[in-house]
């Protein structure tokens, strides 16, 4: 198990436990590019020098300041700095870097999603924290709420909602944005005409959405620019032909009526439904030709071990 990017304590009136908190996303990208001199093919690398010195000669390389002799500074006043040493920042009196104290609960529904910002998992430190952890858990399952209260890490202090996991016996955190953050919608959405909802075209687009409803399968949504940037290498490391974008189709001028829209993504919908797709009936007429369905998905799949000992050529 990876080390917790977060450990203390979370304080429930005078109920407190010991936590652990994971970050529960990681960047699965496989593609990653470096800068490279478009004269020479090599590799460029940043270096921080004395932003005086390329001031009076731009011209003239500098001599770059070691990490060590670099320190936090803010600007109180124009060319005036006051210096931040990491041991201050490390010791400010912020309780929240040691304990979440709970200030409230709310229900789920009222966590807007515009405010969710990055998910965490929650496990106890050790079994001597379970049983506590469990009774929590299981409190805000049955009751289906969230508990607020504020973390400081990362350089600033957070809000923080802790839910129960849907799935497994662990919980959910997930910081929030603070309301200062958010941009006001009436300055976006002021200017949308208000027109009249017509009941026949509402309730053809209700129609419509309840025939195209699912269950969320995260697993079916794929990268497509993970994917055409691996045929894109794939392509130059073996000089072939390069995919090209295909242009865009030209606006059409013409107002297209809105309920025979409708109407026609119904009809479309239907009849998807009720004829045999078009690999399935390859199958029947011709079990060699299936194969050939996937041969898209394949390539792609294939491409990838390509496309990494590509990259790993390139940045050695």
């Amino acid at each position: 198990m990876p080390r917790p990017y977060w450990s203390g304590q979370i304080q429930i009136s005078l109920v407190s436990f010991t936590v652990k908190l994971f970050v529960a996303t990681e960047s699965k990208g496989e593609i990653h590019f470096h800068q490279i001199s478009r004269k020479t093919g090599e590799r460029v690398r940043h270096q921080k020098v004395l932003a005086s010195a390329i001031e009076q000669s731009p011209d003239e390389a500098s001599d770059p300041v070691a990490k060590n002799d670099i320190v936090k500074g803010y600007e109180y006043s124009k060319g005036q700095y006051v210096t931040i040493e990491p041991e201050e920042i490390e010791h400010l009196r912020v309780p929240s870097k040691h304990t979440v104290e709970i200030t409230q609960f709310v229900d789920l529904n009222d966590l807007a999603p515009e405010y969710l910002e990055k998910p965490y998992f929650v496990v106890p430190e050790n079994d001597l924290q379970t049983e506590a952890f469990a009774v929590v858990r299981s409190a805000l399952e049955k009751t289906k709420k969230a508990a607020l209260g504020k973390i400081a890490f990362g350089g600033r202090e957070h809000v923080l909602a802790i839910t129960a996991a849907p799935e497994g016996a662990g919980m959910m955190a997930y910081t929030m944005r603070y309301q200062e953050e958010l941009r006001d919608p009436a300055e976006y959405f002021r200017d949308i005409k208000k027109v009249a909802i017509n009941e026949d075209s509402l309730d053809l687009a209700e129609t419509l959405i309840k025939k195209k409803a699912a269950k969320f399968d995260p697993s079916k949504f794929v990268d497509g620019y993970e994917v055409a940037l691996k045929e894109l290498v794939e392509a130059k490391v073996n000089h072939a032909p390069i995919p090209k974008d295909e242009p865009a189709a030209p606006k059409r001028n013409n107002v297209v009526n809105l309920m025979d829209a409708l109407r026609k993504s119904l009809d479309n919908k239907e009849a998807a439904a009720s004829a045999p797709s078009e690999s399935s009936s390859s199958k029947k007429k011709s079990p060699k030709s299936a194969p050939a369905a996937k041969k898209g998905i394949a390539l792609v799949k294939t491409s990838a071990p390509a496309a990494k000992t590509s990259a790993k050529r390139k940045s050695a």
